[in-house]
């Protein structure tokens, strides 16, 4: 399987005033950074995968942004992005996934993770013991929520420090503080 090309960097909610401003959501850590003025994003689905379009000739492209101005705004961000200039253009990219190169994003340190890098990733033990697969994540009001398929069945693990004890990208593994039993608790064990 190919190595992603795009990380999701944002979501726009909606359309602000009359010139083509809009609300986005970040969801990144370094908002200030993929934000900045004359960084570039591109339209995505909530996959992360490019949501190209075809233009008059036929030919595939993927719509690119390039922001001019941002700053907070409530929750959020209010973003000027050259290409939206009223509230027409604008509202065309209300609920749009926001994407952005890896090779453009500033480098992950040391205790980061790509949320795309969790899924497929196996669950074990501090002892090694096998306890499942990350089949999806879920981001919920209160944290990340990693979807764990064991072998009797699927079970929602908070992705907080005191339950992750080590995500290692390299050997695909995230080793899970389960003394609290939560993965046997939830499939009804004893």
């Amino acid at each position: 399987m190919p190595e992603p090309e795009y990380a999701i960097v944002g979501l726009i909610r909606k359309a602000q005033g009359i010139r083509g401003q809009v609300v986005v959501e970040p969801l990144t850590d370094k908002p200030d950074v993929v934000f900045a003025s004359g960084s570039r994003v591109f339209a995505g689905t909530s996959a992360g995968d490019p949501a190209a379009v075809h233009d008059a000739r036929g030919v595939e492209e993927i719509p690119t942004l390039t922001n001019s101005d941002s700053r907070p705004f409530k929750k959020g961000l209010l973003v000027q992005f050259e290409e939206l200039r009223d509230r027409d253009s604008a509202e065309l990219w209300r609920g749009r996934y926001l994407l952005a190169r890896f090779s453009e994003l500033p480098p992950l340190e040391d205790d980061q993770v790509y949320l795309h890098d969790l899924v497929g990733m196996k669950a074990v033990s501090p002892t090694g013991d096998a306890l499942g697969t990350v089949t999806t994540f879920y981001e919920l009001p209160q944290g990340l929520m990693l979807d764990i398929e064991t072998p009797r069945g699927s079970v929602l693990i908070p992705y907080r420090p005191e339950l992750i004890i080590r995500t290692d990208i390299e050997a695909r593994t995230i080793v899970i503080n389960d003394t609290l039993g939560l993965i046997d608790a939830s499939l009804g064990g004893e």
